[in-house]
């Protein structure tokens, strides 16, 4: 009796241990409560609340039954019926770009009027130091303002002086004012590189305007030639760029690399914030060869120095990974999207079916992932013969690796059948929100109505992820974009995309989330608010799915959280928002303006 006695408690503290250790695991570390949460899975599933534990989703229901997870400790917050969404991930932009050359540009992202574009100039003119330059460096449309037209060479003059300017708009032309041409040294003799120009007025004399023709290495070399900020605060403008993502809901973003941006020497600040545990966002990045006909050589020692994927918990803290090569593998092989100048055709450059071919393989032999820059449909039919031969030689072996196009604005249904069976995918951008009014005048707005096809590629099962392009070719802020896509409209609220061309507000949504996380190989951890799922979303300061149209242009986060941990709040959570430095140096444009100005 007394050994049977001694069983049963035995049995029943074993019970009521494992009971205890059930609870234990059930306690939610955060609770999002009275909210409209999209969970964006399958279903298309709405809860009133979710649960968060270690930086995952835990569970969603009622605010009752969600509730019952949490313990004294448990931080809970309201969302007073807010919509919350997966945060948002840009597929296509270029993040470790944009922080290091953040705090040095005037954004002209969302300023409504070209009078005041110039003000803008003439403030930052008068509190730039000598030695520096006041740069607009993308991110804007002429058809966002007003006024419906570009700048003068007169009127940056004007507004600018003495004080040395450089405008980027897209990749297709730029500003110099007289002060920028003289310090560079550019006069009537200067020799443009080969497909670009200097204008020139009627009597030779230089108006400051540089054009792409449609090659923009004339618009990179001058914005390689402007001075640098210091390391201390290339790095700060890292965590005020990113500060500012966060605060329209992205919390992960697949850096696409660029010009004039080198490996690793140029990723100081994002490194430095990766390796302290402070990243805010999840960042993926591929590498982008800087010297051309030297692509391979380049590709050659970063596949001996660097591995890529996910390395467990590093991936889960500070989601700093390398993905591939990418989005630029061959120069040679480039289709520049300057839609104001003329279409580029490879046949004109006689090595890139060489050059590109042996970098692909090379890719496919390393087990590296790629993507390719390719906005014409004939440059991918043309492409994809190369991919499809690199395919063959190696037996199948690249489509067991993600591979994708950016940009495909004009890609064919035959091209989009070839990415298929090749289990390629795509990453589409707003660069027809930004220039599209420049491709119908181009191009006709017959073929702007499928620029790119996106519900064809998504009527065909194709992996798709949705972008912007940022920092340059269009603005970073994610919510134009999505309009977009949506709606069909530029910037400047002209209709593109015809309406069987237009995506709903949750398909839009879908791109944004787990279809971009299909680019870095992470659609099964992150994308919906599933349980088991990362906990990255945001709490919106207006319902996306409901409010009219035109308004998702003006959403923005109230509170982002990332891996569990608020990263970004405004408003009545302002106080849960993690301190950030102060903006430096004193005159940088970011501490008079911001970033985005959506006022």
């Amino acid at each position: 009796m007394k050994q049977f006695i001694k069983t049963l408690f035995i049995g029943l503290l074993f019970i009521a241990c494992k009971q205890e250790q059930q609870q234990a695991q059930e306690v939610a570390n955060l609770i999002i409560t009275n909210a409209k949460v999209a969970l964006m899975d399958a279903n298309r599933t709405y809860a009133e609340a979710i649960a968060v534990k270690d930086g995952k989703i835990l569970a969603s229901g009622t605010s009752e039954a969600i509730l019952a997870l949490k313990s004294d400790s448990t931080q809970i917050i309201d969302a007073h019926g807010k919509t919350v969404i997966p945060g948002l991930n840009d597929s296509h932009l270029h993040l470790t770009r944009g922080g290091r050359f953040f705090n040095a540009e005037l954004r002209w992202d969302g300023v409504k009027t070209l009078k005041r574009a110039l003000e803008m100039l003439k403030e930052q003119a008068a509190r730039t130091p000598e030695g520096q330059w006041v740069r607009v460096v993308g991110g804007w449309s002429p058809f966002q303002f007003e006024e419906k037209r570009f700048p003068t060479p007169q009127e940056i003059n004007d507004a600018t002086g003495n004080v040395p300017t450089y405008i980027l708009f897209l990749y297709s032309r730029a500003w110099l004012n007289q002060a920028g041409l003289n310090i560079l040294g550019i006069d009537e003799s200067t020799v443009a590189p080969k497909g670009s120009s200097f204008e020139k007025e009627a009597d030779g004399k230089l108006t400051g305007v540089l054009l792409a023709e449609p090659n923009p290495t004339i618009l990179y070399a001058r914005i390689g030639a402007l001075p640098p900020l210091s390391e201390d605060e290339m790095v700060n403008g890292t965590k005020q760029f990113y500060r500012e993502l966060n605060s329209f809901g992205i919390t992960s973003g697949i850096d696409a690399g660029g010009g004039g941006h080198k490996f690793p020497k140029d990723y100081t600040g994002t490194k430095l914030l990766a390796d302290n545990g402070e990243m805010p966002i999840r960042l993926s990045y591929f590498l982008f060869p800087q010297n051309k006909g030297s692509e391979y050589a380049e590709f050659q020692e970063w596949m001996a120095k660097n591995k890529v994927g996910h390395n467990g918990e590093i991936h889960l803290d500070h989601g700093y990974e390398l993905e591939g090569g990418g989005e630029f593998l061959a120069w040679s092989a480039g289709d520049f999207e300057n839609f104001l100048a003329p279409q580029p055709f490879l046949e004109d450059r006689p090595t890139w079916r060489e050059d590109l071919k042996r970098i692909i393989r090379l890719h496919v032999d390393n087990g590296w992932p790629f993507r390719i820059h390719a906005t014409y449909g004939e440059t991918i039919g043309n492409m994809l013969d190369v991919i499809e031969e690199v395919n063959q030689e190696t037996n199948g072996k690249l489509t067991s690796k993600r591979w994708l196009f950016d940009h495909a604005e004009t890609v064919k249904d035959k091209e989009l059948q070839r990415i298929k069976a090749l289990n390629g995918g795509i990453a589409i951008q707003a660069r027809m929100a930004y220039a599209g009014e420049y491709f119908v005048e181009r191009y006709g707005a017959e073929k702007a109505k499928q620029a790119p096809p996106v519900r064809k590629m998504i009527d065909m099962g194709l992996p798709v992820g949705a972008g912007t392009d940022g920092t340059r070719v269009a603005s970073y802020n994610p919510w134009p974009a999505l309009y977009w896509l949506v709606s069909g409209k530029t910037v400047g609220g002209f209709q593109l995309a015809e309406p069987v061309n237009q995506l709903s507000r949750e398909e839009a949504l879908h791109l944004y989330t787990q279809g971009s996380a299909w680019i870095s190989n992470e659609e099964t951890v992150k994308g919906t608010l599933e349980n088991g799922m990362f906990a990255d979303f945001a709490i919106l300061s207006d319902d996306y799915f409901t409010i009219p149209e035109k308004e998702i242009n003006n959403l923005k986060s109230v509170l982002t959280v990332v891996g569990g941990n608020v990263v970004f709040a405004s408003g009545e959570y302002q106080s849960m928002s993690p301190k950030i430095p102060e903006v430096i140096p004193n005159w940088s444009p970011v501490k008079y303006y911001g970033g985005y100005q959506n006022k």
